[in-house]
Parts: C-alpha cells; structure tokens; sequence
C-alpha cells in the first residue's frame, strides 16, 4: 500500500495525518492535561503566582520608564510616579502590593508542598522551587532599595554589610556590592540593573519548573497513584483556576487601592540618610522570619550560617526526607502545624525589638524551626 502510494505522490498524506495527530497529542497535553481528581484548592497556587509575576514584569516595566537610579533623584522619581506620572501611582501600588501577595501565594504553595511531601516524589521540581524561592527574595530585596527610603538605605546596609562574616573573602564581597566603601551611587545603579534583569532569569527558571513538573504530572493530597483516576484539566481545573483568580484579583485590587501603604514602613517615606538611624532597623515582612533567625544568634558569622541554613535546609528535604511522612498520620499533621505556627511567630519576633523576652523567644523558635524540620 506504501509502494502505491509512493507511486501517485500521495506518501506525503499519510505522513501530514501522522503529523497532525502528533500535533494534537502534544497540544493535548497542554490542554487536557491529566490531573488527579481530588485535588484542592491548594494546587491553585502555582498558576497563581505564575499570573502574578507577569503582573509584576508588566508593572516593574513601566515603572522602569520614569525611574531614575541615582541617589538625588530616586526618591524624587518615586514620588513624581506617584503625582505626575498618568497611571503612574496605579502601576506602583499595583507593583508594591503585587509582591505581597507573590510571597504569600509563594509560601502557601511552600508549605503545600511540604504538608503533602512532593518534594521526594518530584524532586527536580523542589530544586528548582527551591532555586526560584532564592531569587524571588533577591529580587524582592533589590527592589526594596530602589525606592532610597530611609529604611530601605538602612536595610539594605545592614544586610549587605553581613557578607564581611565570610573568612578572607567576605570585605571584598562587600565592596564590590556597594561599588565603594558605603551604600551609594553605584550601589543603586547596580540594585536596579539585578532587579530589572532577575526576573527574566526567573522566567525561565519557573519554565524549567513547569517542564519536570509535566514529566509526571501533578501529586494528589493522598500521596499515592493516581494513574487511573485522572481527568483533563480543562475544563476542570482552568475553570477552577480562573475562579479563583477572580477572587485574589479582586482581595488585590482592594489591598492596593483601599488599604495601599498597608505593608509599607512609615520610615520609607523619608529620603535617605545616612546620619539617621531608624530607631528599629528591619526588612519586609516576608523577610521577618529569616532576619529573626539571622538576630538569634550572637555572633556574626554564626547568625549569617544560621540564616544560610534557613533557606539550604529546603534544599536538603528530598535528600533526608522520609517516605512514611504522609499528610494522611496524624502526628505528623501536628508536627507540620505546629511548625507553621512557629513559623508565624518567627515572623512576628523579626518586628520586634531585639531584648528580652523577644530575643529569647526568637532562639527557643529558631531551634523548634529546624528541629521539626528534620523530621519531615
């Protein structure tokens, strides 16, 4: 039949029907995704945050085109955004709240994964989550400089300034971050060309992600196979996604334009200054819980190991973590809200003062935070 066909030309028929179903197969995949069906609604989260990033790309674009990097005009420049700019204050409240809500969908879809232990079913998955966690906080911090607050400058000292804990090498990292021997000039040239150029690196990184995720497809809150009981994800899940985002999408609009400076220290909206301390230095709130790990600990370069293991220690979860644990025993439910509840109150410790009880508080939490975790 092949040879018949070979004769009259028509060989490139069979081969275009071939194609095509080809085609629809892998377009298929896209659409009619296999997914276990009884997920929840805590699966949401990834296409969550992917929506939200765009958002923060599409923002942070426009926002670039007014901003000026330069230490005498960059407040300046925010504020002009603010006042001047046509739908300049919509994309900057939009950008600022749009990072509070990336970093709480981040760490629900975090602890999501924890609680249903996927990091030892899909761990090329957990590492490069893990990867993409430690860029969105270097993102979230480079961009937290730019806008040359008074808290901003001084945060952004503080945390660059502990790369000097690092034995022989760690003067050198310092300088080389701030371009000279303070935060300056060259330091917010070079804050907002990281800020501006990460989140694409990001981008492909969250491609990467989505890619071993499709290897497999999605876990299930029971933990076990789920081959043959699966359906399409559209329409589903899109449905259910989109559902969703429409309440988010409404929770964030009224954040960003009824309750704007919510998430905002009051200290940022000084300029500058380096002869002006702020009576109690510290980061966004979605730093807290690592900068009352960093403060637990007295000495310097102690802290900053403490603080490196706070975020390797995700990185670890596949290599120790234990096949029993399943979201299904009862203990270890307790053990993973308790932890939770740890962690919260980690966040809660970063805000305050660092002297009794709070500093010991923060050193009972460090403790419980990693000790717990070696359990997962």
């Amino acid at each position: 039949m092949n040879n018949i066909l070979f004769l009259f030309g028509l060989s490139n028929i069979s081969n275009f029907r071939l194609e095509n179903n080809i085609g629809r197969l892998y377009g298929g995949l896209i659409v009619d995704l296999p997914s276990p069906k009884n997920i929840n609604l805590f699966w949401n989260y990834g296409s969550l945050l992917g929506i939200f990033l765009f958002i923060q790309i599409l923002t942070g674009l426009f926002l670039s085109f007014s901003f000026v990097s330069s230490v005498d005009l960059a407040f300046f420049s925010v504020d002009s955004i603010m006042r001047d700019v046509f739908s300049g204050s919509f994309f900057r409240l939009l950008h600022s709240n749009g990072a509070t809500f990336f970093f709480i969908f981040l760490y629900v879809h975090m602890f999501r994964g924890i609680y249903y232990s996927t990091y030892i079913i899909f761990q090329k998955v957990w590492l490069v989550g893990c990867v993409i966690f430690v860029l969105c906080m270097a993102i979230a911090f480079f961009g937290y400089v730019l806008p040359w607050g008074n808290m901003s400058f001084w945060g952004a000292t503080v945390i660059t300034n502990l790369f000097s804990a690092i034995p022989y090498v760690g003067d050198s990292i310092v300088i080389w971050l701030w371009g000279g021997f303070s935060v300056s000039f060259p330091t917010l040239v070079r804050f907002f060309s990281f800020h501006f150029i990460c989140p694409f690196i990001l981008l492909f990184l969250v491609i990467i992600h989505i890619f071993f995720l499709h290897e497999t497809g999605s876990n299930n809150p029971l933990g076990l196979n789920s081959n043959n009981n699966k359906i399409s994800f559209h329409p589903y899940f899109s449905l259910n996604d989109l559902f969703v985002l429409s309440i988010y999408i409404f929770l964030f609009f009224l954040a960003s334009f009824g309750f704007p400076y919510l998430f905002m220290d009051v200290e940022n909206f000084f300029e500058a200054n380096s002869l002006v301390t702020p009576l109690h230095i510290q980061p966004e709130w979605y730093f807290l819980p690592a900068y009352a790990v960093l403060r637990a600990v007295p000495n310097k370069l102690g802290g900053v190991i403490s603080l490196a293991m706070f975020i390797i220690i995700y990185f670890l979860l596949p290599f120790y973590g234990s096949k029993n644990c399943s979201s299904l025993n009862y203990f270890y439910q307790f053990l993973f809200f308790f932890w939770v509840i740890n962690f919260f109150l980690l966040m809660y410790l970063g805000a305050c003062s660092v002297e009794y009880p709070y500093l010991l508080m923060s050193r009972v939490c460090f403790f419980i935070y990693f000790f717990i975790l070696l359990f997962f």
